[in-house]
């Protein structure tokens, strides 16, 4: 067993080297994408994965354009779904040198490069002109200055304090006419204004018009307590009350345009629309194998439900089943990124050419102020008949089945950009179990003798969604055999006790769906010629609700319960 044991832990630590030999991925953020002359900006350097000491990037390509007032890094980890990531933040705090766009150039970390950065440097504005003179002031600004109904403005709120503040509040002003909410957490930073250097506390805001016209955004003021450094008592706790307001500031709405129509209105800043999950042209696709595609909307100044709900075209020779849609916000920067995601199980129903037409979706770019177009081209492809005549069974893994009923997932082999690594480690895994199981059995043998091997459990029954996709799938079909045996096991999934037809037809309350049985059984064993298409359209109208069992208080059927929800098809 000793070396059963070292040949196994050989094996454990060659499946790991790959995972251990992948490449740390590293990214580089700025807190701000623009800032005026004498702001101070925060360049963050994030290393994933990386093990080990890792130094701080060579920081020299940055002094021709900023300041560098200092460094910090942040080390942390992270566990999802019990798989452990570490990761180190290098944070370098940079002073512009003037006004312009800023190149922050790659920066080489752990043998990998970060993607170059852009950032506008403005000069100061008019009101800072007077801030030396005074401790506490405010500036508050809003872009851009005109726009349409729904689109979003950003309201930017920035709190100066020359002296440290122990405690105050900035009030949210009351907008008639649009809405008015908070973007992420607030920034804090250092500035310089006329010499003088201040600690900024910056706010922003998604401001989102409701109606046309102009509309004024009121005064936003700061009310708190700031320590004098010059005052000895403030040790003890002294402060003094100060206050600040920043300038009102006003937008111009205007109506969407009078020849829109009545598709959604979508003033976006940048928009677009995909299709993922089309197979490539090396797999076959048959009939009732469902194909898993996903269409994603994502735009740059809506929220996530301000986005219309996705579909897609009819489609001629296939069946779309829509799964739950899933839609989310995040901040980039000034801005609101809404996302969309609508996933459907496509599940063919005859052989020949499958085309998904062309989807179109109109919306309007507030940067350039015009009509746009985002369209996801047509697809096709070919679908094969059913092998040997029978439908292929789709899967839906179990969590899928519970949480939404409507979708079907593929038992598509795995997608060929999938971690090489990941396909060592799994192929790895097995020969490892297969190997312990080997040895348990030769030391079994060599104790008590020769063991019979158990044989393999049989596979567990379809559940009750896919067995139904089949016999529907099974019933458009002429392979009358097919259809009785793919009745049969959508039944005994719902209720295992259920042998043949007979048993099937005496528990059912339907006469519909009795009748059909009865047909069914007449087809099949009393040598009925081929059955027409009809027939198929009569099978698939009496089962397509779902099977109507008899109540128990009826005395017929057995004790199995009808599911909670049953799956219906449109």
């Amino acid at each position: 067993m000793r070396f059963v044991r070292a040949v196994a832990l050989c094996l454990l630590a060659v499946l790991l080297v790959p995972a251990a030999a992948r490449a740390a991925k590293v990214t580089a953020t700025l807190d701000r994408s623009q800032v005026q002359l004498g702001d101070t900006v925060t360049l963050n350097v994030r290393v994933e994965g990386a093990g080990g000491n890792v130094a701080m990037p060579d920081l020299s390509a940055l002094t021709q354009d900023f300041d560098v007032l200092g460094t910090s890094q942040n080390n942390s980890l992270s566990v999802v779904n019990g798989h452990a990531t570490s990761s180190l933040t290098f944070g370098v705090a940079l002073r512009p040198k003037h006004v312009g766009t800023l190149q922050i150039p790659a920066l080489k970390v752990v043998g990998e490069q970060t993607a170059p950065l852009q950032l506008e440097v403005s000069a100061p504005s008019p009101a800072a002109s007077a801030a030396p003179n005074r401790d506490v002031f405010m500036e508050a600004r809003v872009e851009p200055p005109r726009g349409y109904v729904g689109e979003q403005f950003s309201y930017v709120v920035k709190l100066f304090y020359a002296n440290a503040l122990s405690g105050g509040s900035i009030d949210v002003p009351n907008v008639g006419g649009a809405d008015l909410s908070q973007l992420g957490k607030d920034l804090s930073y250092d500035t310089q204004r006329g010499g003088r250097s201040y600690h900024v506390l910056e706010r922003r805001y998604s401001l989102i018009p409701q109606q046309a016209g102009h509309i004024q955004i009121p005064a936003t003021s700061f009310q708190g307590n700031a320590i004098d450094p010059s005052d000895p008592n403030s040790f003890f706790g002294a402060t003094d009350n100060v206050s600040a307001s920043a300038p009102a500031v006003a937008i111009d709405v205007q109506a969407a345009p009078s020849n829109w129509g009545n598709n959604a209105w979508l003033p976006a800043r940048a928009l677009s629309l995909s299709l993922e999950g089309w197979p490539g042209a090396q797999r076959q696709v048959r009939v009732g194998q469902p194909l898993n595609l996903t269409m994603a909307l994502q735009a740059t100044g809506l929220s996530d439900d301000a986005l219309p709900a996705l579909s897609l075209p009819p489609l001629d020779g296939a069946t779309a089943y829509p799964d739950k849609p899933v839609s989310h916000n995040h901040v980039d920067g000034p801005w609101i990124s809404g996302q969309r995601e609508q996933s459907f199980a496509i599940v063919p129903e005859r052989a020949g050419t499958l085309t998904i037409p062309a989807t179109t979706l109109k919306w309007w770019n507030v940067l350039t102020d015009k009509m746009e177009e985002a369209q996801i081209p047509a697809h096709s492809i070919t679908v094969l008949p059913a092998i040997g005549g029978n439908t292929v069974m789709p899967s839906v893994p179990a969590a899928t089945a519970a949480t939404a009923p409507a979708s079907v997932v593929s038992n598509a082999p795995a997608a060929t950009n999938s971690s090489t690594p990941w396909r060592w480690i799994a192929l790895g895994s097995i020969a490892l179990w297969l190997f312990s199981m080997l040895a348990w059995w030769l030391q079994r043998r060599r104790g008590r003798g020769a063991a019979p091997i158990a044989p393999a459990p049989a596979p567990a029954p379809a559940t009750t969604r896919q067995a139904q996709l089949a016999f529907l799938a099974a019933a458009r079909g002429s392979d009358v055999a097919s259809q009785v045996r793919c009745l049969l096991a959508w039944a005994r999934a719902e209720r295992p006790s259920i042998q043949h037809l007979g048993e099937l037809s005496a528990a059912l309350e339907d006469a519909s769906q009795r009748a059909a049985i009865d047909a069914l059984q007449q087809r099949h064993y009393a040598g009925v010629p081929t059955p027409s298409a009809d027939t198929g359209v009569e099978l698939v109208a009496a089962f397509k609700g779902g099977f109507v069992w008899r109540s128990a208080s009826s005395g017929e059927g057995d004790s199995g319960l009808p599911p909670l929800y049953p799956f219906k098809l449109h």
